[in-house]
């Protein structure tokens, strides 16, 4: 496996990855995109000292599989202030990364899938209903509602002093982290439909969800699957949202491991 950093520039900034490349010539490749607040190592693996993502790269790269994980803008490495996320602006960040991808010499540009988690999941939904490149798309407890879902970890006290914000960044206290983000934010919960925009896909898709997922609730995965009509797969288990990861690696392993296997049958192989 070898690992090297890749950047490229949308809208005047820079946007920062890591491409993860296994033994071999050009192969396939997984667009990894991360979730809210997080960035593209993701969180912390107990017991394993990785991310989900860098641990997840790790993994489909002894399978075959070449992945690109970035930092959406104002998130990790990458330019930019996080009060300036909207989910437009991360959906052009993949949007962009798709077409480095397909111009990148070490891997296979003509054969590229996405994985989203959770906020993530939400711009996945959107790169594969918009441009139809992905040959195959994974949603990891992927967001199907945001006011639901990323209104409710916030409050509807904040939800509602967040669409009256203007272009001054609203200071939020989460449970994990103290965060500030601008109207512009918030004005998408009201019009992103990534329900919608999946509809619109025509790839195979993967749908992975936890029953004991909090954040997202399970009915998010019902959403998705009853409004593709193409070929899916769908992966339930008894995990929370950020699959276990605060008790070890195993149910993440076994999510990876299927999701591989999804991407392998369907055209990355």
């Amino acid at each position: 496996m070898i690992e090297t950093l890749v950047s490229f520039t949308v809208q005047g900034q820079t946007v920062a990855g890591t491409l993860c490349l296994p033994q071999g010539g050009p192969a396939p490749v997984v667009l990894m995109l991360h979730g809210f607040t997080g960035s593209r190592d993701e969180m912390l693996v107990t017991g394993v000292g990785e991310g989900v993502f860098s641990r997840s790269a790790r993994r489909m790269a002894q399978q075959g599989l070449a992945s690109f994980r970035i930092d959406f803008r104002g998130s990790g490495d990458s330019e930019g202030d996080f009060s300036d996320t909207t989910y437009e602006g991360q959906i052009a960040d993949a949007l962009a990364a798709l077409k480095v991808l397909a111009d990148e010499p070490r891997v296979q540009g003509d054969r590229i899938g996405v994985l989203g988690w959770s906020q993530g999941g939400l711009a996945a939904a959107a790169v594969a209903g918009r441009s139809n490149v992905p040959v195959a798309t994974a949603l990891w407890a992927a967001v199907a509602d945001p006011m639901e879902s990323l209104g409710g970890t916030m409050g509807a006290d904040v939800v509602a002093a967040g669409l009256k914000t203007g272009d001054v960044a609203l200071q939020i206290h989460l449970s994990w982290k103290d965060i500030a983000l601008k109207q512009g934010y918030f004005d998408g919960m009201l019009a992103m439909d990534p329900v919608a925009e999946v509809s619109a896909y025509q790839g195979p898709l993967f749908v992975a969800h936890g029953w004991r997922d909090e954040a997202v609730l399970p009915h998010a995965a019902a959403k998705f699957l009853a409004a593709h009509k193409a070929s899916q797969d769908v992966w339930m288990e008894d995990m929370d949202h950020s699959f276990n990861a605060t008790t070890g690696p195993k149910t993440l392993d076994l999510l990876l491991d299927a999701t591989a296997d999804f991407f392998k049958r369907n055209g990355l192989a």
